[in-house]
């Protein structure tokens, strides 16, 4: 039988994800299932470039599957670079999971693909070739909420859960411009935390928990399928360099300085009381912070 190569668009569908075949890439269409992994439902679907694959495996699964996988070159996917291989196996989106009585289909895609990549290159990528999740991209931790629009990234601190460093601190706004690159760890591991990485040289707490530039999360909180797509995104935003620094115009509605609902400042005020009687903030740090907080208004 002679031997074809694959036609652009065929598709290869597994569990949880179907892979279509393109002329210069794969595009992976995951389920929305609801035994779908929820990173997989997170980033609905992916174009990997046939430039961003170094090498394809087809190996044995469990309980009567095999696993189909694409393995990025690095530097090539700014998600995989902010996993750092914390990434579960069941999450890992360039696996594709199939019913053993499909192997021989699953090898005929792999021997294909292995065909189409055969001059690549294999190291490091010099840029991001998968594209970035799409901002706006939001997410809530521990002890605050995070949000990133594609300019900046900025904290709004919880009072249930922030530090009282970080209360002293005040919300933040980072501009792309202004961060060096980002820091995640998996909320399933002991301590997860999104850090972000500042250009100026200022000395970070070891720890998140300390660090105004860190967000925490554990169980229930800052889950992998919304902390790493954000992780991701600011990754490819300071890797690309980014957009310049925001104007001076436009300066005062980062961080503490955006308007807020009277509620939510009135709450502010309220825990920034508790903390001063507590001996947490001074005399002079309460003044400051209330003053800043009615501004708002």
């Amino acid at each position: 039988m002679p031997h074809t190569m694959a036609r652009m668009g065929d598709v290869l569908a597994g569990f949880h994800a179907a892979w279509e075949f393109e002329s210069d890439s794969v595009l992976i269409r995951f389920e929305r299932g609801i035994r779908t992994p929820k990173l997989f439902q997170a980033l609905g679907e992916r174009r990997i470039p046939l430039d961003a694959i170094a090498a394809v495996t087809l190996t044995p699964g469990k309980r009567g599957t095999v696993v189909l996988r694409a393995e990025p070159r690095p530097g090539a996917d700014p998600l995989m670079e902010a996993a750092t291989g914390q990434l579960k196996e069941g999450s890992d989106p360039y696996r594709l999971v199939l019913p053993a009585e499909r192997e021989t289909l699953a090898e005929y895609y792999a021997d294909e693909l292995r065909a189409m990549i055969a001059t690549n290159d294999p190291g490091p990528a010099e840029r991001y070739l998968v594209q970035p999740p799409e901002t706006p991209l939001q997410f809530k931790a521990y002890d605050g909420k995070a949000s990133f629009d594609g300019k900046s990234v900025h904290f709004r601190w919880f009072w249930t859960g922030a530090s009282s460093a970080k209360w002293k601190a005040g919300d933040q706004g980072f501009a792309v411009s202004d961060l060096c690159g980002v820091e995640w760890r998996s909320p399933e591991v002991f301590e997860g935390h999104l850090r972000l990485l500042r250009r100026d040289g200022v000395p970070q707490p070891p720890q998140a928990d300390q660090d105004p530039a860190a967000v925490v999360f554990g169980l229930g909180y800052g889950p992998v399928h919304e902390s790493l797509p954000f992780a991701a995104a600011v990754l490819a935003a300071v890797r690309t360099g980014g957009p310049s620094a925001l104007p001076e115009s436009t300066e005062a509605d980062t961080g503490a300085g955006a308007r807020r609902d009277p509620a939510d400042i009135a709450d502010r005020i309220r825990h920034l009381g508790e903390l001063h009687e507590a001996g947490l903030v001074t005399d002079e740090e309460f003044s400051m912070k209330k003053a800043e907080l009615l501004a708002e208004l």
